[in-house]
């Protein structure tokens, strides 16, 4: 039975693969178009020539260390700009003022003087009284006449001696002025010049070009160091300039005599400025002893120019505390005060002698 089961089903599968139709042949697949490939151009190559190798790295040498050059801080915009125009000359609004001079440095050129170089303060590292201003301006800047009158010195040497090519104020320019402060003649000074356009016995007018910002002499870049003398052409006869240069419209000087207990005046006290409008800030020194002289009329011992109109603290530690102030600077005049531990702040120009008169502005 078993038997003819199998028998019958291999009986049934032959028979129904005879019955199914033939399978079609496979077509061969259809070949793709063929593409054309073009070769690009030649693309050029650029020659790289390999830096030398490197066989040893050299052994680094300490600089020099740099040039201290400091400045007030967060200078105003005015510093960074021309200066205004300045008052007419001679300019004197009240009693004791007396602003003879032009500025040295004409009005399209930006120049203010370096604060940390004013009148009376002492070079760094030396015992040396500064006795001018030092003019912050480009090298090659033409250095004009602050006044008219004659050229009385031209050259090297003026404080070591004629010729000296080691003298301090390099290449220096000095003007006797026609006119005078009272009977004394005035005598300007400008020094470390690059080159000098006048020559001895040359007469001058106000803002005559005399020579070029420069850097001779014991410097530590360009700058024009202005002085004034009173009386003689010599080192000690000199006075603070910001007294004597005309202010920019808008702004005036700040002056102060500051004393021990003594009474005699206090020398190289750090005093600090600030404009309780603008929150600017100032630094100054009060003069330091010998070289520096106060005016005749004020009798300072520090002096601040170029300060605008306004309201100023004035602050500085003595006898073991801050002593601070406020004070008002008027445009175009000198603004006083004096401070002594027995009578404070006193605001005001010095109360001379019955017999003190300002002296007239004369030719000698």
């Amino acid at each position: 039975m078993i038997r003819f089961d199998r028998l019958a089903l291999l009986c049934l599968a032959w028979l129904l693969a005879a019955l199914q139709p033939p399978a079609a042949a496979a077509q061969p697949a259809a070949a793709a178009p063929a593409v054309e490939v073009t070769q690009p151009a030649a693309v050029p190559t650029l020659a790289i020539t390999p830096l030398p190798a490197v066989t040893s790295r050299p052994t680094p040498t300490q600089a020099a260390p740099p040039v201290r050059l400091a400045f007030d801080e967060d200078p105003p915009a005015e510093e960074l700009d021309l200066r205004p125009p300045l008052y007419d000359l001679p300019w004197a609004i009240q009693a004791g003022d007396h602003f003879l001079f032009q500025w040295p440095i004409a009005a399209d050129r930006i120049s203010w003087i370096e604060p940390n170089y004013r009148y009376g303060d002492y070079f760094p590292d030396s015992e040396v009284i500064h006795t001018g201003i030092d003019i912050e301006v480009a090298r090659g800047t033409p250095v004009l006449a602050a006044g008219p009158g004659k050229v009385v010195w031209a050259g090297y040497g003026l404080l070591l001696g004629r010729g000296n090519l080691d003298d301090p104020y390099g290449q220096a320019v000095v003007v006797r002025h026609d006119f005078g402060y009272g009977s004394r003649q005035l005598f300007t000074v400008y020094a470390h010049l690059d080159r000098i356009d006048v020559k001895e016995g040359q007469y001058l007018e106000a803002g005559d070009p005399l020579g070029l910002v420069g850097s001779t002499g014991k410097v530590t870049g360009p700058h024009l160091h202005f002085e004034v003398r009173v009386e003689q052409n010599a080192f000690h006869t000199s006075r603070n300039p910001e007294l004597w240069i005309a202010p920019p419209q808008g702004y005036g000087v700040l002056a102060g005599r500051i004393t021990r207990t003594s009474g005699l005046p206090f020398p190289d006290l750090d005093v600090f400025i600030q404009s309780l409008e603008t929150g600017k800030r100032w630094q100054v020194r009060t003069y330091g002893p010998l070289s520096a002289n106060g005016d005749d009329f004020y009798r300072e011992n520090l002096a601040l120019g170029d300060l605008p109109a306004g309201r100023y603290q004035v602050k500085f530690y003595y006898n073991w505390s801050w002593r601070t102030h406020e004070i008002t600077i008027q445009p175009g005049m000198v603004n006083y005060f004096t401070y002594s531990l027995r009578d404070g702040f006193v605001d005001g120009p010095p109360n001379p002698a019955a017999s003190w008169s300002p002296p007239e502005w004369s030719t000698p």
